[in-house]
């Protein structure tokens, strides 16, 4: 099949921690050499495209800011479109505070003051955190997170991620989230399409995680690739509820399905 173009996952996918992963570069170049417009997101709720610029380039890969959506962009972009006026309660990275900011997102350190909460990766997250979320989220706020993802994966192993950190405010909050903003939610689909100008028929999305990667593309009506580079393995994929179209060994497969 000819894509038009494709969305790549990155933790898990092109890199995992510094590393580059095998296969990454070969896969990259295989897509470009199809004339495959590439389009990297990342469920990362602590940074933005120039961060992904300055990680990849010392591996030779060239990456445009402007081609790069995370959960933080994403989740500042629909905010601030949304909720134009609201006073936003973060429990969340100061990174991720910064890239609210930047995108005129107005935000309170008062939880009795929230009109929304947004949770999200907090390294600081504690019981003193859990209990403003608690005051925040008893009087009706809007209740969103950036991001899943319960584990991130790191050089050497995994650590909690924003999907931990939603779950201990949904029970105390006696609530789910009323939107996930990043990937799989029709938010994040919506924001990649509209960055590639793509149809959704034309677009393969290639990713490591199945209820986020796979999970995007199936919902949108894309092709879906799955890595076997990151936190999903056969065993997994064995029980799992969501199916990819294909299954590769690693980025540098994806030249079989150009």
């Amino acid at each position: 099949m000819t894509y038009e173009a494709a969305i790549l996952d990155v933790d898990g996918t092109i890199v995992r921690g510094e590393r580059l992963l095998p296969g990454a570069t070969d896969g990259l170049a295989a897509l470009e050499a199809a004339g495959c417009d590439r389009l990297l997101f990342s469920n990362n709720p602590t940074r933005g495209g120039n961060h992904y610029r300055s990680k990849l380039e010392p591996h030779g890969v060239d990456v445009d800011p402007e081609r790069v959506l995370t959960s933080a962009t994403v989740s500042a972009a629909h905010l601030a479109s949304t909720h134009p006026d609201a006073s936003v309660y973060l429990v969340g990275d100061d990174r991720l505070e910064s890239i609210l900011a930047d995108a005129d997102v107005g935000l309170t350190d008062d939880p009795e003051a929230a009109d929304v909460v947004l949770g999200s990766f907090d390294s600081d997250f504690s019981y003193g955190t859990l209990w403003e979320s608690l005051r925040a989220l008893r009087d009706g706020a809007a209740f969103y997170g950036t991001d899943p993802d319960t584990t991130i994966p790191v050089e050497d192993g995994l650590i909690p991620g924003s999907g931990a950190i939603l779950a201990a405010m949904g029970a105390v909050g006696g609530r789910e989230p009323d939107a996930i903003l990043g990937k799989p939610s029709s938010v994040a689909a919506e924001a990649a399409i509209d960055r590639l100008g793509a149809d959704p028929g034309d677009v393969l999305v290639v990713g490591d995680r199945l209820d986020t990667d796979i999970a995007l593309g199936e919902r949108a009506g894309m092709e879906t690739a799955l890595v076997l580079t990151g936190i999903t393995d056969e065993a997994t994929l064995e029980s799992a509820s969501v199916e990819p179209d294909h299954i590769l060994e690693s980025l540098g497969a994806v030249e079989r399905l150009l």
